[in-house]
């Protein structure tokens, strides 16, 4: 009986866990009886970066798998629907249908108008808007990784940029030059 009783404590304690990643964001896999096995979705980094990496989760035995971010202007079908869980086909044409995004905020107002603010900024972990270097307002500016708003501002205040090149040294003097490497990949194509 006090074997059944402890596989019982685990189960339970297995199917709250994945009840708090799942709230979280996160799916669950069909791990091994006794274990809890979760894979994370959310990125920092676009599809055109360096390779995801894999990272141990704070529950035992769990480990998270970045994917890159998805370009909202070019994403297709199927990598929304395979990419972020629990997405409807409903939510795919919504997103497309107000192609080409400029802006950040020019999402979260188009997309807020069928799900809630924090239903937007679970998407936001899957996708991103990209950056025009000589355009983007601040917002959008911090999608780039290790930029806030006073980075953004400072950024929006070196205008014009003229180049993408140009546009990356001067923010390569803002943050890590590992959110610097990265920030190429979320910049439009000249």
């Amino acid at each position: 009986m006090l074997g059944v009783t402890r596989k019982l404590k685990m189960l339970v304690i297995s199917a709250l866990t994945a009840a708090v990643l799942v709230a979280c964001g996160a799916t669950t896999s069909n791990a091994p009886s006794g274990s809890a096995a979760t894979t994370i979705q959310p990125a920092a980094v676009p599809a055109t970066s360096a390779p995801a990496t894999a990272a141990t989760n704070a529950a035992p035995a769990a480990t998270s798998t970045s994917t890159a971010k998805l370009n909202l202007n070019s994403v297709t079908e199927d990598q929304l629907m395979s990419t972020i869980p629990g997405f409807s086909s409903r939510m795919v044409r919504e997103f497309m249908e107000y192609r080409p995004y400029i802006s950040i905020q020019q999402f979260r107002k188009e997309i807020g108008k069928y799900v809630d603010a924090n239903q937007v900024a679970t998407y936001e972990q899957y996708v991103y808007v990209p950056i025009d270097v000589d355009q983007a307002d601040a917002a959008t500016l911090q999608q780039l990784p290790g930029v806030d708003a006073a980075i953004a501002d400072q950024l929006i205040a070196g205008r014009p940029y003229g180049s993408s090149q140009a546009f990356l040294t001067k923010l390569a003097g803002l943050v890590s030059a590992a959110n610097a490497q990265q920030a190429a990949a979320y910049l439009a194509a000249a």
